[in-house]
């Protein structure tokens, strides 16, 4: 077994190792979501959390680690009977994100309990985790069937396993911690409201702090063990500090000018539901247990509400986590504050006693002295050097000029490039969907054959039976009870008469993006309404679990301004700052289009493609393929139909003179045309339900 990483040799990261110290005082604060960049020692943080766990006591052979003073009375190894105890670490399991729905839950042996009534139940990843860490590393990846059974589990801190009337049950209250990386996708909001606290961490910018960040990792490679032997000391006194503070926790006393600094917090920054006000109450009193207070003051409140309300405040996707610590301050000095003043507290020992020859930041998880102030303390850049753009930092948007040189098309001058217009604001809109019956990722938006759905036929399964389908399996095992010798009441089932139930559900697919952002679209107010429909299609792309691509043309050229990605957020931030301006290149675009699809067929084959045009329709431009514009749009439309994609085209041509070009090019791409207006859900007209299939005609004419 690999020697872990040590808690206490952590550099920085304050915010992080508070919350999951929080959280190993009192596990109903209900876990952490990490986010932050990649390679900032966020697995690293977790998985070095569990040495610091007090040990549990479990019933001896129990699998489902039932405590021996209230045991689960319908424990699948129970009932037991009383006797000594066993002491274990508590464990940290980890929930790989392709994990199937057996590996999480458990499996149970239908063939068995259809012939024997037996329950033979093998545990899943649930059951181990009860009593200690649940972890998964990019949660945000996590298919959305899996998403649903933890939030089940967590909801009833117990796991049910149902196979056709067959069912079994066991606790399963764990520790939810998860990581992510914003820039691949978003949680649902379900499963982030379900982790108490969020945390958002980045790396040091001050170089002092990196070189020390290395060179403590480059010793723990060298020698794992002597480098966790060095640290054993700083780990042993947190870990005593956590088993007293687990201790102290039951006499902690909320007073009422705490719950009511918690009630108007939450009120203040519009907060929906109540679990945030019943985080924050028991993120304060752990926050005083681990400060060796039994009275909750008003620091405890304001440091529950910088970790506990972040990711419950976003309206949408697109929306940044975070709090404004002003407004916060404003609420909690609205109350009288009639606590006492905290007496100063000694500097613990231990964490700031380490090794010297690992640098000079032993930091211990809070630098001893209760909570440490956010952002702030000596673990922090931000606390030794300000944030330096450097002399190449690129100018805001709002510092761009208005206009710029000219883009040059074929020797010929276009329009002048615009400075990037705000989007409108977003709305919902209609349905689009690709036609007949795909077999991609579980997502929201297509028909697919999918393990979760309305059940539609049975077949013979291919590998381990998942869903069983007990019409079929009765039918196909019925002829044969006479041959088997049947006598009792039992059926007599083999493995060849079980069938798989097939299932038919929703998919997400790749939805591609392709804007005009030329010269006639270059209207502010035009442009405005353009980039606020596309921001709610990746809305809806969002919702719907689907990947998402961005290309834009212009001038004499199109490019592919975001690869097909799960960060629909990282869509829009390109969208936010399109310019626009020069020829249209719809040729190029489409062209772009047809090599960027095709490319992806081959990296996910069973992910079906959407193809958006968004555009007028005009074409003014060849670019460097020479040649008839128009002409040379509509084939290289006709192309893209050949290939079978699925398109829908978002006319964007205003004003009383309309030329209809958009709905040329919809024809030749064979799909539907929809006007922005008509895009609203509400829209009376140009409904759109599904994105009609490219005929054969049409790809023979191509």
């Amino acid at each position: 077994m690999s020697t872990p990483y040590p808690f206490t040799a952590l550099v920085g990261q304050t915010d992080l190792r508070l919350a999951l110290l929080l959280n190993a005082v009192s596990p109903a604060v209900g876990g952490v979501l990490v986010r932050g960049e990649k390679g900032t020692a966020k697995s690293t943080a977790v998985r070095a959390l569990s040495a610091l766990l007090p040990q549990v006591d479990v019933v001896p052979g129990c699998r489902f680690s039932c405590a021996p003073a209230a045991p689960d009375p319908v424990c699948p190894d129970g009932p037991h009977e009383s006797g000594p105890a066993t002491a274990r670490p508590a464990r940290m399991v980890e929930l790989p994100v392709g994990a199937s729905e057996d590996r999480l839950v458990g499996a149970l042996d239908i063939e068995r309990a259809l012939s024997e009534g037996v329950k033979a139940f093998e545990p899943g990843l649930l059951a181990d985790a009860h009593r200690g860490i649940l972890y998964v590393d990019e949660v945000n990846l996590l298919h959305d069937h899996l998403i649903d059974l933890l939030l089940d589990a967590a909801a009833m801190g117990a796991s049910y396993v149902e196979r056709e009337g067959v069912s079994v049950r066991h606790a399963a209250r764990f520790l939810l911690v998860g990581t992510m990386n914003p820039e691949e996708g978003e949680l649902r909001p379900q499963l982030l409201d379900r982790f108490g606290l969020t945390v958002e961490v980045a790396a040091s910018r001050e170089p002092l702090q990196r070189v020390e960040v290395v060179r403590r990792r480059l010793a723990y490679e060298d020698d794992p063990a002597g480098f966790a032997g060095r640290w054993s000391g700083d780990e042993e006194q947190v870990r005593a500090r956590v088993v007293a503070a687990r201790a102290l926790l039951p006499r902690v006393v909320l007073n009422d000018i705490s719950l009511l600094r918690i009630a108007a917090t939450c009120a203040g920054f519009e907060v929906d539901g109540m679990r945030a006000d019943i985080v924050m109450a028991r993120t304060a009193t752990a926050l005083a247990a681990w400060s060796g207070r039994t009275e909750v003051l008003k620091e405890d409140v304001r440091q529950a509400a910088l970790l506990a309300l972040p990711h419950r405040r976003r309206r949408n996707p697109f929306d940044a986590p975070g709090l404004d610590e002003e407004k916060l301050d404003q609420i909690l000095d609205g109350f009288p504050d009639d606590e006492p003043e905290p007496e100063p507290e000694p500097e613990p020992e231990g964490p700031g006693e380490g090794p010297q020859d690992d640098g000079p930041d032993g930091g211990g998880p809070d630098g001893g002295g209760g909570v440490p102030p956010q952002g702030s303390g000596p673990d922090s850049p931000e606390a030794e050097a300000p944030a330096d753009p450097g002399p190449e930092a690129p100018a805001e948007p709002e510092q761009r000029p208005e206009t710029q040189p000219s883009a040059q098309d074929n020797g010929a001058a276009g329009p002048a490039e615009q400075a990037p217009v705000r989007a409108a604001e977003p709305f919902r809109t209609k349905m689009l969907s690709v036609p007949g019956l795909g077999e991609g990722a579980s997502g929201r938006r297509s028909r697919a054959r999918t393990a979760h759905g309305r059940t539609t036929g049975a077949q013979r399964p291919r590998g381990q039976l998942t869903k069983l389908h007990l019409a079929a399996t009765v039918q196909a095992a019925a002829p044969h009870q006479k041959a088997r010798g049947r006598t009792g009441r039992g059926l007599v089932v083999r493995k060849d008469d079980l069938r798989q139930a097939t299932r038919e559900g929703r998919e997400g697919n790749l939805v591609l993006f392709l804007v005009d952002a030329s010269g006639s679209m270059a209207a502010r107010q035009r442009m405005s309404a353009v980039k606020g429909a596309v921001l709610s299609l990746l809305l809806d792309a969002y919702q719907r679990r689907d990947k998402v691509g961005l290309i834009t043309f212009r001038g004499a050229s199109a490019e592919l301004a975001l690869p097909p990605t799960s960060s629909v957020d990282a869509a829009a931030a390109r969208l936010e700052n399109l310019p626009t301006g020069g020829r249209t290149p719809l040729a190029a675009g489409l062209l772009k289009a047809h090599e960027v699809l095709r490319i992806e067929r081959l990296r996910d084959p069973s992910r079906r493609p959407l193809l958006v045009v968004v555009t007028d329709g005009r074409a003014t431009s060849a670019g460097a393929l020479g040649g008839d514009p128009r002409a040379l749009s509509t084939r290289s439309a006709r192309l893209l139909a050949a290939g079978g994609v699925a398109s829908v085209v978002v006319d964007c041509e205003s004003g009383p003179v309309r030329l209809g070009l958009a709905g040329v090019l919809a024809t030749d791409l064979g799909g539907p045309a929809v006007t922005l207006d008509g895009l609203r859900a509400d829209s009376l007209a140009g409904l759109v339900k599904n994105v009609r299939t490219p005929s054969p005609t049409l790809r023979r004419a191509a």
